[in-house]
């Protein structure tokens, strides 16, 4: 087996490097011992992809070279593109997909860290403090008390890896947790789950709403202004998904009317905010910059770990957890 990783030109926090790569082939000796090469330059690239059978990357570098690029053309032995990303929405549509080449995503490296993430949010809006920091920005003391979670009411929508974090730690903090996702399956850390249909009839008993599903067709302007009036007054709100699943002028709005009472969001439309942009200064609004699920200490040991996990699946000939239907968009 032929495997290229190609990292992005620059890129000092995030390489995959040689030594990582042979300490994942250490935890899998399964697998082997494949071929690799490691470039992060048009030469390199050039140089391994007409022979590489695999090419772990970036979502960016998938872009520019396939989406873009045209590279499909320079790759005919090519069997699978696995990228660094959970969310592979910025290749959508899949269209440029290779006939035969089958798409892994990274779904599963970010559950941890979101989870925690997920905890400090909602944490944060129970004691108020997107509203404290308002008010400290303005010299203003004003006072509010808060209640425990215990017993307090989520609702997740998306419950994979990130949702799926969010509501394990959720119930451990003994909230009720309502689970939202594209079936009713139900899912062992919500306490009930509905299909997306039905979130109109879930929203008014969510004091608190966590955004955690991928974007899709199907998801974007999902949190729109007719259902955020359906929340209960003084709801709170995280987004750990994409900006582009909820409107971002509808929730200002609440917040500055007072019907929302904070909200957390670690994404935006656009990324980066540029100064001047509202979201900066909405009241009861912390804005993370899109670094909520990614720790630098673990993230390519995870990620090489579920590359291992889906190549030996695949050789098993078993179907790839990670693969990305590009029906769905995810």
């Amino acid at each position: 087996m032929r495997i290229h990783i190609q990292n992005p030109p620059g890129e000092s926090l995030f390489p995959v490097t040689r030594a990582q790569w042979d300490a994942a082939l250490a935890r899998c000796p399964a697998l082997g011992a494949p071929d690799v090469s490691f470039a992060d330059d048009d030469a390199g690239f050039a140089a391994a992809i007409g022979e590489a059978e695999v090419l772990l990357t970036w979502t960016k570098v998938v872009r520019a070279r396939f989406v873009d690029g045209g590279a499909a053309a320079m790759a005919p032995r090519l069997k699978v593109i696995a990228c660094t990303s959970a969310g592979l929405d910025r290749l959508a549509p899949f269209d440029w997909l290779p006939e035969g080449v089958l798409l892994l995503n990274n779904r599963g490296t970010h559950s941890a860290k979101a989870g925690e993430f997920a905890l400090m949010a909602l944490l944060m809006l129970a004691t108020h403090m997107p509203r404290f920091a308002t008010a400290q920005r303005a010299e203003r003391w004003a006072p509010r008390f808060a209640s425990l979670l215990a017993g307090r009411t989520v609702c997740v929508v998306g419950l994979g890896s990130l949702g799926g974090a969010a509501a394990r730690q959720a119930r451990a903090f003994g909230m009720q947790v309502i689970g939202i996702r594209s079936s009713a399956t139900p899912h062992p850390d919500c306490d009930e789950v509905h299909a997306t249909e039905a979130l109109d009839q879930v929203l008014p008993r969510a004091e608190f709403l966590l955004l955690a599903c991928p974007l899709t067709p199907a998801t974007r302007g999902l949190l729109d202004r007719r259902r955020i009036g359906l929340l209960p007054p003084g709801a709170k709100l995280v987004n750990m998904a994409r900006g582009a699943v909820w409107d971002q002028d509808a929730v200002c709005d609440a917040l500055q009317a007072g019907a929302l009472d904070g909200a957390v969001t670690d994404v935006a439309v656009p990324e980066p905010l540029p100064p001047g942009h509202r979201l900066w200064s909405t009241p009861g609004l912390v804005v993370v910059p899109h670094v909520s699920s990614d720790d630098p200490a673990t993230y390519n040991d995870r990620t090489l770990d579920i590359l291992f996990h889906n190549l030996l699946e695949l050789r098993a000939g078993r179907p790839a957890p990670n693969r990305v239907e590009p029906s769905r968009g995810y």
